[in-house]
């Protein structure tokens, strides 16, 4: 009785994919194993269509979800054609950034979350990037806040300075991940362009990285982190006056 139980409930099959279904799934594994390189192209359609024998539609619509996936890019024109997507971690903060903006444009989420988050993972970057940091990225951190101390408050490079400083943290935090999260919230929030940026605040916000950068220079991560945190509250107070006028 028991062995025939047994016989009832063994699963044995597993589901039956679509030829469209089969053939993205073929595509993906063969790029994610890095038998296709970051970069290559892909035989041509026709010639794709026929080594999975399936037909041009079938195929077209594998690739389209592959792009849409991040996978794959296509390139128009005679010289064009279908080509692997760079898989790393520079391609993850691409793939977010584009998530968080269209998910911000549709309304589904606001910009409150996002910055939240962005402000969570700038606590860890620092005491990391204040164990890991190299001597280069210090170099790289002081330089830009000379260039910040130099800079007018009406200086467009003012938002890009900012987006470089707290991404070069992340970056010194030498987890890729957080680095990529954090660089593509913050390119996504933009706190200057939120901010009430008198020539006080922008003042504030120099001697605040100025901090930021004591403290990981001095390899300590707990004033890094009392100087990030102090910096993103003082951020939230001048954001939230800005925000909720807008």
């Amino acid at each position: 009785m028991a062995d025939r139980q047994d016989a009832k409930t063994r699963v044995i099959g597993q589901k039956v994919l679509r030829p469209r279904e089969q053939v993205e799934e073929q595509i993906r594994l063969t790029i994610l194993s890095g038998e296709l390189k970051s970069g290559e192209m892909l035989p041509p359609e026709s010639e794709l269509a026929r080594q999975f024998n399936v037909s041009r539609t079938t195929l077209r619509e594998a690739l389209r979800s592959l792009t849409t996936q991040g996978l794959l890019y296509k390139v128009p024109g005679s010289r064009g054609g279908n080509f692997v997507q760079s898989v790393d971690h520079h391609s993850l903060g691409t793939v977010v950034i584009d998530s968080v903006h269209n998910l911000l444009a549709l309304g589904s989420i606001n910009f409150s979350e996002v910055a939240e988050v962005r402000q969570h993972l700038e606590i860890p970057a620092v005491r990391l990037a204040a164990v890991h940091r190299s001597e280069d990225d210090l170099e790289q951190l002081r330089d830009i806040v000379q260039q910040q101390k130099a800079a007018s408050v009406e200086d467009p490079l003012v938002p890009k300075l900012d987006e470089q400083f707290h991404s070069l943290i992340a970056q010194a935090s030498g987890n890729r991940v957080l680095a990529s999260f954090v660089a593509a919230l913050h390119h996504e929030t933009e706190p200057v362009h939120y901010l009430d940026l008198s020539p006080e605040v922008g003042r504030t916000t120099v001697r605040q990285h100025q901090a930021i950068v004591d403290a990981i220079a001095a390899q300590d991560p707990n004033a890094g982190e009392e100087a990030i945190v102090d910096h993103l509250t003082y951020l939230r107070k001048h954001l939230a006056v800005h925000v909720n006028n807008s």
